[in-house]
């Protein structure tokens, strides 16, 4: 299967991320043995997880393109769906948890912070480099969502990659906020006990990352309908076809972000035997192809305008 241009912009993405979180958490490893910032070491682990979370989505990516098998007839898309998932979970239980862990110890148990000047280096060194992995994700997002805002474009997304990278590097620059202000409040004040409640601040920041990820993968990966302008797409290409008299409507379900499944009601002419509407769907799936709509699997039913409407009231009786 080729990649799509998208694709590969959502490869570079990741890679950058990828790039700059494995730097950045090695620094910041450093500083926290030198200074004893917990909130520092809360940072390393958050940019270890997002290390580990862009191998996962680099995986998924590279999964979720392999062609259809006997096994798989409506292909791999899903991958990067379950993958994505598995981010949210992770970073909930690795980067909150134990930023959660280690802010409550510190609040319990403070000690001295080492000399802060260190700290303020890497929290700034880290600042630079995740703001541009930022830049980058950012970029890619508003290319994409036209005339939506960041929060419509994030929900009605198919494609998880970009959105998930961006929201890891605005929590990760919140988190490094938290952190440089729990280090200051920790020099100026004396008390160590702001450096473990930096900690804690990050984690809540990264728990409701998590929680927004999982909810949105959570739901392209049971199943959602494809966008609304590729129904009008589909309806409108293959009612063109001949032979065809109508398309009552279309019902999609998206398998990835560049693969979705389409099952079209059609109204054929009255007359055609069953090899003229075996003929006529063999080019409706020919027109969905020369239009390059990305679709894998297009399932027509012969059906009259009168059953379609039956059948949108009975999905309508089972949603409410």
């Amino acid at each position: 299967m080729n990649h799509s241009p998208m694709a590969s912009e959502n490869k570079l993405v990741v890679y950058a991320a990828l790039a700059a979180n494995v730097g950045i958490a090695v620094a910041k490893f450093i500083a926290a043995a030198i200074t004893g910032s917990a909130a520092m070491l809360s940072e390393g682990v958050h940019s270890l997880v997002d290390s580990v979370n862009e191998i996962l989505l680099l995986y998924g990516l590279r999964r979720s393109h392999k062609p259809p098998d006997r096994e798989h007839p409506l292909g791999y898309g899903r991958e990067l769906y379950f993958w994505s998932f598995i981010v949210a979970l992770l970073v909930l239980s690795l980067g909150a948890g134990f930023s959660l862990y280690e802010g409550v110890n510190r609040i319990r148990e403070p000690e001295p912070l080492g000399d802060a000047t260190t700290n303020y280096l890497v929290l700034g060194i880290a600042a630079a480099f995740e703001g541009t992995s930022w830049w980058l994700s950012l970029k890619s997002v508003r290319r994409r969502k036209g005339r939506m805002t960041y929060f419509e474009a994030f929900r009605g997304s198919k494609d998880p990659t970009t959105f998930t990278v961006l929201f890891e590097d605005s929590a990760a620059l919140l988190g490094l906020a938290l952190a440089a202000l729990g280090v200051w409040l920790s020099h100026a004040t004396g008390d160590a006990r702001f450096d473990g409640w930096a900690s804690v601040g990050i984690a809540v920041v990264l728990a409701l990352a998590s929680v927004l990820l999982a909810r949105e993968s959570k739901a392209l990966l049971i199943g959602e309908s494809a966008q609304p302008h590729l129904l009008q797409k589909v309806c409108s290409v293959v009612s063109k076809v001949p032979g065809v008299v109508s398309v009552n409507g279309s019902l999609t379900h998206q398998l990835g972000p560049d693969q979705v499944m389409v099952a079209v009601s059609t109204e054929f002419e009255d007359g055609l035997t069953t090899v003229e509407i075996e003929d006529c769907v063999r080019r409706m799936e020919q027109a969905a192809r020369d239009a390059k709509l990305p679709i894998v699997a297009l399932f027509v039913k012969p059906q009259t305008p009168e059953r379609w409407r039956e059948r949108l009231r009975e999905l309508d009786g089972h949603e409410a």
